[in-house]
């Protein structure tokens, strides 16, 4: 017997700035259980209990931070600005309009969004040594079990790699933390590039898939929880991001073959009413690939039960603002849609997609007059002239638990799509000279749009934006960086070799001087 924590608050140790973000959420017990500092690890019923703290670690703040959420956000040309009111954290525009001067990097947005990141990393590390723990103590000859520790395992190297995904495609050349040692040396370890954290990724993805369940994740043991296809469409788009503009580049070899297996599994299918998909209706529906979970399991009131997102952190944090007379259709206004998207998606005839992302409101500065929702409920105008907000965040009233007020409780943060590996599948066709229409089709057809014959990248980049337009992880961003286009959609703004990541805080170079 071995004294454990599910999440090991001293994990943090060895970066100060790091310590104090991470007390924040790894000081908790599990969810529904006592913490327990005595664990027999010969009680294999205890075994997914440190994969379970890791989920609920992602849940909870490292991925769906609302400050991180806004600094991911805010880059695109699909938002209009980071907070409602331009006094309210200026240093977003700053960050929207690329500027990189000693203000930014030493701005507590950029130093959290860091924390986040790495906070889940060594969680994740901290759970591994405890499956390890469980490893040794599971009989010779138990091969079930065995099996089911190495798939846990390879659950929580998944939530890693993406942490570390997430962590690059905002800051670029980062650490790779990919071992509990690697805890007791964050004052002194090197960054890696860009491309070597998505070899990471890439070699994690290939080590972790044939441990993990072969299955969608709504038929996972743990439903929800992200399986061998999850694993095949992290590898695709760390892949992607590898190849960038180059056609030639062989990683789009790993991205032709990891989506072709997930859509030659035929377990996997596109949700069929859009609108609907963002809302309860769609909750890890036959198109999800992974997740983050929320439920208020039916209660009309009080404290959220877990596992789950504090729902606060990410649809009310994109609610309507102003005063929405009592409704639950309100929330504080953050990182709204731009003229720019309504625009987009308004010339090309995209109605469907329009209707899903852009929630209307009433006149500019009149908080008197309202839209009506397609679901029936309305939405005023507000003191901050916001004329739209994220429709993809909107959960109508007759789909909440009767007397819930919360905005969007009981929604799950969708993160990984089919769409996704259907799109990725026809731009690596397409860049291989191949045919790419009939994965396209299938996107189109879904958002009722008419077929394209003889599809271009142009069309399949087009069709990205369209289709993940105020998505939270910031995709249409990434797009534009790793194909090259930001200069010419952002002007001179953006400086090639300069503008595509944030500076690293500075707080982190001052525990750590490599890091500059």
């Amino acid at each position: 017997m071995k004294k454990y924590q599910y999440i090991v608050v001293g994990g943090c140790i060895g970066m100060a700035s790091l310590l104090s973000g991470c007390e924040k959420f790894l000081d908790k017990p599990l969810e529904n259980q006592q913490r327990s500092e005595e664990i027999d690890y010969t009680d294999l019923s205890l075994m997914y209990a440190p994969v379970s703290g890791v989920y609920r670690a992602a849940s909870d703040d490292n991925l769906v931070h609302w400050i991180d959420l806004s600094i991911r956000c805010v880059r695109e040309d699909d938002y209009e600005r980071g907070a409602p009111s331009p006094n309210d954290n200026p240093e977003l525009m700053a960050i929207k309009h690329f500027q990189r001067d000693v203000t930014i990097q030493s701005y507590w947005g950029l130093n959290q969004s860091w924390i986040s990141y790495y906070s889940l990393a060594i969680a994740a590390n901290s759970a591994l040594t405890e499956l390890g723990h469980f490893a040794e103590a599971i009989p010779s000859g138990n091969t079930a079990d065995a099996a089911l520790n190495r798939q846990y395992q390879a659950e929580v190297r998944f939530l890693r790699a993406y942490a570390h995904l997430m962590a690059s495609r905002l800051f670029g050349d980062v650490p790779i933390l990919s071992d509990s040692d690697d805890i007791a040396r964050l004052t002194t370890i090197e960054k890696s590039t860009v491309a070597e954290v998505r070899q990471f990724i890439i070699d994690e993805m290939d080590a972790c898939a044939a441990d993990l369940e072969d299955a969608r994740p709504n038929q996972s043991i743990h439903v929800g929880a992200v399986t061998k296809y999850s694993a095949l469409l992290l590898k695709a788009k760390a892949a992607a991001d590898l190849a960038g503009n180059d056609s030639a580049s062989p990683y789009w070899d790993v991205v032709l073959d990891a989506t072709n297996q997930i859509i030659e599994s035929n377990k996997f299918s596109l949700y069929p009413d859009f609108y609907q998909l963002f809302k309860l209706p769609g909750k890890l529906s036959d198109e999800s690939l992974f997740e983050l979970q929320f439920s208020d399991f039916g209660l009309p009131a009080g404290d959220i039960v877990r596992p789950g997102i504090d729902w606060g952190t990410f649809f009310r944090w994109q609610g309507p603002a102003g005063d929405q007379r009592g409704s639950a259709i309100s929330g504080a206004g953050w990182v709204p849609p731009s003229q720019d998207i309504v625009n987009f998606l308004t010339n090309r005839g995209d109605d469907t997609r329009l209707k899903t992302t852009i929630l209307y409101c009433g006149e500019d500065g009149d908080p008197d007059t309202y839209v009506e929702t397609p679901s029936g409920d309305r939405v005023y105008g507000n003191p901050f002239g916001t004329k739209y907000f994220n429709g993809k965040t909107y959960l109508p009233v007759s789909q909440m638990t009767e007397g819930r007020l919360e905005y969007g409780a009981n929604n799950n943060v969708r993160i990984l799509r089919y769409a996704d590996v259907l799109l990725l599948n026809a731009e690596a066709k397409v860049r291989k000279g191949q045919n790419g229409d009939e994965p396209f089709r299938l996107i189109r057809e879904r958002a009722d749009m008419e077929p394209i014959t003889g599809v271009t990248l142009d069309q399949i980049l087009d069709e990205r934006r369209a289709e993940f337009a105020c998505e939270w992880w910031g995709e249409r961003f990434n797009d534009l960086v790793r194909t090259g286009r930001a200069q010419q959609v952002f002007g001179s703004e953006f400086v090639p070799g300069q503008s595509e990541y944030v500076p690293i805080p500075q707080t982190q170079i001052d525990a750590n001087t490599n890091f500059r």
